[in-house]
């Protein structure tokens, strides 16, 4: 993990203060002053409550980012927390969205900005409105924000301060002036709430979509984390405290702009005459209740959106600075500015991201587009909060912790999966630009940053295979004494599964000793390997590699990223408190305990079968295994469950059981006396002296593996399987990755069928009309 003091690039400049102005200016943003108007068109009244409850459900997901951030409180946020709790490429993915997000919600405030001011100078007659002049206020406004976020977050800080500032005091005296209008001019206010729901339900959910993107803003303060003074305690602190003003400003700005207007002057309900001019709504109604309204309102939103835009600057360099000190982009994007302190090269290239796209793109669609990436993105972050929590436990120092875990990170999940299945339903379009950046980047990721990642932090500086590969691979963790014995199990798999072997070994180098200059430590291993391919049957056809790393278990995992392995067999001990390896893995484990007369533990098998998927594997395993080594199998069932659910359990092991094509084999009910299982099922297991017990994982909810299961290794000194069935074991990102590959090949062959058709067809064309037809010639290359 990366602590404050492998960043000592960054100056602590930010206080509380600093970061509530940031986190209040991204989720004001301008969307207080264009997105307002909309909203009443879709839920009238109820406008109030679709703000409370989108401030409801992304509180779920801050009390996450508080804590992550009270135990890591690093440069990179969500990026940075899921690369710690999610397997590869999530880390990747997640910083890759959440850049893009960050860039197109700067692109839209830049181009919103510009809007508000040209038609305020159009409004007082100080100059004509034009594209030309929108697009280049919106130029200057992403350079120059760009310029004061190279020169350091103190200038960044009181800038935006001062905006944020001047942002919160006009919309205070507009709520002010709407609630003197309701005291003193529009006695009737309350008949303008009479129809609170004009549109019902869908009509609230509709505005509960639209207005989503206002509270995306918090995710910013997360960014600070190398930057903030105290920042365990204050990032918590700012996120709540921006997120309860915020909502309560929202829910004011809306009562007030609706009860202050009068129904009786405008000839219609205020929530239907303000919605009906859109996002120029507050500008209208404004106009009716005080005066120089509109100008007030359009001073408001230029001022509100740069406050956004400075925030959204900050915040999307600092997460291509965090993805570039860790090889997610070239590590360039890493680099800090010796005098500023500030990440450079990552603020210029966000820079020139929003520019481009304020230029070219029409930004409707596409900041539809973050809305549904920040979604993901918080999703992954609810899910990386709970694996970290088992990953770590104590390790860490939280200064806050969410309460009811994991019921609130949890309901964070289902919120943001909800609001992300209405976008796909009411913006389809949002769905297709966030499909086509994820892909490019999945494209990025396998072919350059995976590639980059693995050489910094466990390079292979030793690989000798055959270049044919295997659909399935089985990964065997070098151990001296029992590799010939893991082999044996390999063997058995891979033969069942028309697979392959690799081995790995794996040289663990000193921390303070860079991997670059250490390749010569592997040359032992390297010569273990020959002496090991003596021994082993078929030795040309398996795969050799010899990784050197700081941490075993990230070389681990690098490999069963890069080779694509669906399954590791690994000494039990090392798997067994290793929660990283498990939780951060795409494949199965056999973690192999061995006793002391292998050999003849391993021609009888004994399945300790309960209802999970493990005990499935388990029993597929033992099978591979009988069928190479002539073993004999029997399964044992510890019943603790209700009679309805041992007939559907009875039902699944003979589905499996037909499914591989197995003779009968004994089974047997055991009856514990107590809720523990373990010690009747060791009884049965001693019935048969040499035997290898298979086991589940179990139930991993607060250790690595079930104490069901821990308990019988202990306890037992035959050989033992425990295997760890990884649900999409079988899918790996090697098949997306062939399947684009093989499309793309597709479409090239495609298109230069397309183009010989076109070609032929020209020239049918042509002997035509020079009397040259031969219609069997073309005929034979049609059928070609």
């Amino acid at each position: 993990m990366v602590t404050d003091a492998q960043n000592p690039g960054f100056a602590r400049n930010l206080g509380l203060l600093d970061v509530v102005m940031v986190g209040v200016a991204a989720m004001i943003g301008g969307a207080i002053f264009v997105l307002v108007g909309p909203g009443m068109g879709e839920a009238g009244p109820a406008l109030m409550i679709a703000f409370l409850i989108n401030g409801i459900i992304t509180i779920f997901t801050a009390f996450t980012y508080a804590e992550l951030s009270s135990a890591l409180p690093d440069t990179g946020g969500g990026y940075r927390w899921v690369r710690e709790g999610m397997p590869r490429p999530n880390a990747f993915l997640s910083g890759w969205m959440s850049w893009f997000a960050h860039t197109i919600a700067g692109s839209l405030y830049a181009v919103a900005f510009a809007s508000f001011f040209t038609h305020l100078l159009d409004t007082t007659g100080i100059m004509e409105s034009s594209i030309f002049l929108e697009k280049g206020f919106a130029a200057a406004a992403i350079i120059i924000f760009t310029f004061i976020n190279v020169r350091g977050t103190a200038p960044t800080s009181k800038v935006g301060n001062a905006i944020t500032i001047t942002q919160i005091t006009i919309i205070g005296l507009l709520i002010v002036v709407a609630l003197s209008a309701m005291a003193f001019t529009n006695p009737n206010w309350p008949d303008n709430f009479s129809e609170f729901f004009p549109n019902g339900v869908s009509g609230l959910v509709i505005a509960m979509g639209l207005t989503f993107i206002a509270f995306e803003g918090y995710e910013v303060i997360a960014q600070t984390g190398n930057e903030l003074r105290n920042p365990k305690k204050n990032i918590p602190r700012a996120i709540f405290i921006s997120l309860l003003v915020v909502i309560a400003i929202y829910i004011l700005f809306t009562f007030s702009f609706i009860g202050g207007l009068s129904s009786d002057k405008v000839g219609q309900p205020s929530w239907e005459f303000i919605g009906s001019f859109g996002e120029l709504g507050i500008i209208e109604a404004a106009k009716n209740f005080m005066p120089f309204g509109a100008l007030i309102v359009l001073a408001g939103g230029f001022v509100s959106t740069l406050a956004a835009l400075n925030a959204t600057s900050y915040s999307s360099s600092r997460v291509s600075y965090a993805m570039g000190t860790h090889y997610n982009l070239p590590h360039f994007f890493g680099k800090i500015h010796p005098k500023y302190k500030t990440p450079v090269i990552s603020t210029i290239a966000s820079g020139i991201i929003m520019l481009v796209m304020a230029m070219t793109l029409d930004l409707t669609g596409l900041a539809f587009a973050a809305s549904v990436m920040f979604l993901f993105l918080f999703a992954q972050v609810n899910y990386a909060a709970i694996t970290i929590r088992r990953l770590y436990g104590k390790k860490l120092d939280y200064a806050f912790k969410t309460p009811f875990f994991p019921i609130i990170p949890t309901l964070g999940i289902l919120s943001a999966i909800g609001l992300s299945v209405y976008l796909l339903f009411t913006e389809p379009i949002s769905w297709v630009i966030a499909i086509i950046w994820i892909v490019a980047g999945f494209i990025i990721y396998k072919s350059y940053t995976s590639k980059k990642e693995i050489e910094h932090y466990a390079p292979l500086v030793y690989n000798q295979g055959p270049k044919e590969r295997k659909e399935y691979r089985v990964l065997i963790i070098y151990h001296p004494k029992y590799v010939t014995d893991y082999y044996k199990i390999a063997n058995a798999i891979t033969q069942e599964k028309l697979g392959e072997i690799s081995f790995l070994s794996v040289v663990k180098i000193p921390v303070h000793l860079p991997l670059d200059a250490t390749n010569k430590v592997a040359e032992s291993e390297i010569e273990e390997f020959n002496e090991l391919k003596k021994e082993i049957p078929q030795s040309i056809r398996h795969r050799y590699l010899v990784r050197v790393s700081h941490d075993e278990t990230d070389a681990i995992l690098s490999t069963v990223e890069e080779q694509g392995i669906n399954l590791v067999i690994i000494d039990f001990s090392f798997l067994r408190n290793n929660r990283k390896l498990l939780s951060l893995s795409t494949c199965d484990f056999v973690g192999v305990r061995l006793g002391k007369n292998f050999e003849q533990d391993l021609a009888n098998l004994v399945v300790s079968y309960d209802k999970g998927r493990h005990s499935d594997l388990g029993l597929r395993i033992a099978h591979a295994v009988s069928k190479v080594y002539s073993s004999r199998i029997r399964i044992v069932r510890g019943v603790v469950e209700k009679p309805e659910t041992e007939i559907e359990i009875m039902n699944r092991i003979n589905e499996i059981m037909f499914d591989l094509d197995m003779k009968k084999i004994q089974f047997e009910k055991v009856y514990p006396k107590t809720k523990n299982v373990a010690p009747t099922l060791l009884e049965s297991f001693d019935k048969v002296q040499d035997e290898t017990v298979i086991l589940g994982a179990g139930n991993q909810a607060d250790s690595a593996f079930s104490p069901k299961t821990l308990e019988v290794v202990d306890k037992t000194k035959k050989s033992i399987f425990v295997i760890r069935d990884h649900q999409f074991s079988e899918f790996h990102a090697r098949r997306f990755w062939r399947i684009v590959s093989s499309r793309m090949r597709e479409n090239r062959h495609l298109y230069k069928i397309y183009v010989d058709i076109a070609h032929m067809g020209y020239s049918i064309k042509e002997r035509r009309a020079k009397g040259r037809y031969d219609e069997e010639y073309f005929d034979s290359k049609l059928k070609q």
